[in-house]
């Protein structure tokens, strides 16, 4: 399975906002071209304002992407998430999602896909239970 592996431009002394994601396309075609839109994201990410470290899992022939990131700050997140070319990019890729799961929490910078995974189980389980 293809992994960017944790990159860490500015490795903090404090605790960091933290982003997990899942990502399920509907095709091959379709992970693909989230496989091909991948590297200028990563570019983007390595350079972002109050960026702390990102890295992506993916799972091409199981369509399924998986993302985690460490932020300074929320809206440093929210504003990496708007600008180009990450939003035009997502934006592009959103007709191609069968599902997506977004996962949040405050904690230590470093990368640990084991508790990142598992937050990401327990909020697609919340989104399934009725409610």
């Amino acid at each position: 399975m293809p992994m960017l592996r944790w990159t860490a431009p500015t490795p903090p002394d404090t605790d960091a906002y933290l982003m997990a994601s899942r990502f399920e396309v509907r095709t091959l075609t379709d992970a693909l071209r989230f496989l091909l839109r991948s590297p200028a994201l990563w570019k983007q990410v390595k350079n972002a304002p109050g960026a702390y470290g990102a890295s992506l899992i993916a799972e091409p022939l199981k369509r399924t992407f998986w993302t985690l990131s460490s932020w300074e700050s929320e809206e440093a997140l929210h504003a990496y998430a708007r600008a180009a070319p990450h939003k035009p990019a997502m934006t592009g890729l959103r007709s191609t999602m069968k599902s997506s799961t977004f996962t949040y929490w405050t904690g230590p910078p470093a990368v640990d896909w084991a508790d990142a995974k598992k937050r990401l189980a327990e909020e697609a389980a919340k989104r399934r239970s009725p409610r």
